[in-house]
Parts: structure tokens; sequence; C-alpha cells
């Protein structure tokens, strides 16, 4: 390997944001591996306990037990359950089962995916639920009658306040991991096809996710900060939510960042 090259493993590489992100790595001249439900390197479930164990261990056969950087992409956008699952506990259950393996690296760095939709109404007992590991009560809450809109929103801010809380303990910040995330507004992905292919639809996206600098972002957009803050050059940008939203959140919360 050169000086530069490093490996990196991607969840949710086979399609969206993840594939754009692993492209790019590997046209960086990095080694990829992949993961996801297909067409990836590894083939895992991120929604269930054995996929998320089948992970760690073909990502420490593929690599020897060491990676650079981590980048947590896998998530679905529905008010199912599982939505949770993945969005939350697959994310978490990445992060903490590969940290030891970024322990390795001189450099390493991790990042994960919320969005701007965590700027929506949440359901507080979702939220609670996954703050606590408590996958069985999120699940409960997440299925409870009338709580499906609530879904996806509640898995990405209690992803984002995961990121938040974890960040700066001796695990992470104290052993010179990074870890971030970032926030996409309205990504232009086969996840958000159906909607913005429904006029109806896509009106209600654009009201609630306006982004007055260029519209809807491209995968490749998105795949730029994620390489950045994975990359070398990030040596003190962690614990950070970082918006790539073409300004929604600039719109939604105003000058108070401090509001949700």
């Amino acid at each position: 390997m050169t000086e530069r090259e490093r490996t990196y493993v991607v969840t949710g590489s086979a399609s969206g944001i993840g594939a754009a992100t692993a492209q790019r790595l590997r046209d960086d001249g990095h080694r990829v591996v992949g993961v996801d439900l297909h067409d990836a390197d590894i083939t895992a479930d991120l929604a269930t306990n054995e996929g998320r164990l089948s992970l760690v261990d073909r990502v420490r056969d593929a690599t020897g037990g060491q990676v650079d950087g981590v980048v947590a992409g896998a998530g679905i956008s529905s008010g199912d359950p599982v939505t949770v699952s993945i969005n939350y506990f697959g994310a978490v259950a990445t992060l903490e089962g590969l940290r030891p393996f970024l322990g390795q690296s001189t450099q390493p760095r991790a990042v994960t995916i919320t969005s701007v939709a965590q700027l929506q109404s949440v359901d507080d007992d979702i939220v609670d639920a996954c703050l606590r590991n408590d996958e069985a009560a999120a699940l409960a809450a997440a299925a409870a009658e009338n709580k499906g809109v609530f879904v996806y929103a509640s898995s990405k801010r209690a992803l984002a306040r995961w990121v938040r809380r974890t960040a700066p303990t001796e695990a992470w910040a104290g052993a010179g991991i990074p870890l971030n995330a970032v926030a996409p507004g309205v990504v232009t992905t086969p996840m958000t096809a159906p909607l913005l292919g429904d006029a109806t639809w896509r009106e209600i996206v654009d009201d609630a996710v306006p982004m007055p600098l260029g519209g809807y972002a491209r995968p490749e957009e998105i795949a730029g900060v994620l390489t950045w803050l994975t990359s070398p050059d990030n040596t003190k940008v962690t614990g950070q939510v970082i918006f790539v939203d073409g300004g929604a959140d600039t719109v939604l919360r105003s000058d108070d960042i401090w509001t949700t």
C-alpha cells in the first residue's frame, strides 16, 4: 500500500449515498469494503443482531482487524418499525462493533448519516428507548397506533443525539477517533424516487425541506463531505451533525441553532 491508501468500510454501499461514497473513495485510491443486503463485498442484514455480529466477523476476516474509516450509511425511509432497527440500532452496532478495528489505525475516522428530518416532530418514546439501547421498547413504541409518521425522524434524531453523546468520550475522542454525522436534505436516490416522482408528495417534500441552494442534492455531493470527515485532513471536527441540505436547516431554524 502507498501512504495515501486507506481501508474503509461503507454500509449501504449498493445504492444512493453509500454507493457514491464507496466509488469516490475507490477513485481516490482507497480500499473499500462495501456492506449491504445485496451487491456488496459483505452481505448483512443490519436490522438483526445476527446480521450485525456477522458484519463485524466478516470485516475482521476481510481487513485483518484494521480499518481506517467507517461510513455507517445504511438506512431506510419508512414508517415501519424496522426503520428504527436499521437506522439507529444498525448504525450504532456498526460503529461500536468496528471501533476496535479503528483503534488499530494511526488515523481512524468514523461518520454516520442522519437527516434534516431530525428537525421534524418526533416521538419521545422512540427516541428515549433508542438512547437507552432498548430495541424492544423502541420497536414497540414505533409500532403503536398513529406513530408511523414519526418513525423515520425519530430514528435519525436518536442517532444524532447518540453521536453528540458518544463522540467526546474516552472510547472515541480519547482514542483519537473523530465521530461525526452528516444530515442531508432531500437527495435524489432510489429511496426518495417514489416521493419525488409524485407531484403531490413532491410539493409536500419541498414544503417540509426547503433547499434554496441548488435544490435537491445528488448522492455525490453528500459523498464529498463524508469522505472529508473520514480523511486524515479531519483532525479536530468531532461530535458534529453537519447539515448538507442546501440551506434547509437555516430556513427551518433561522439563526437559532440551539433549538429543534
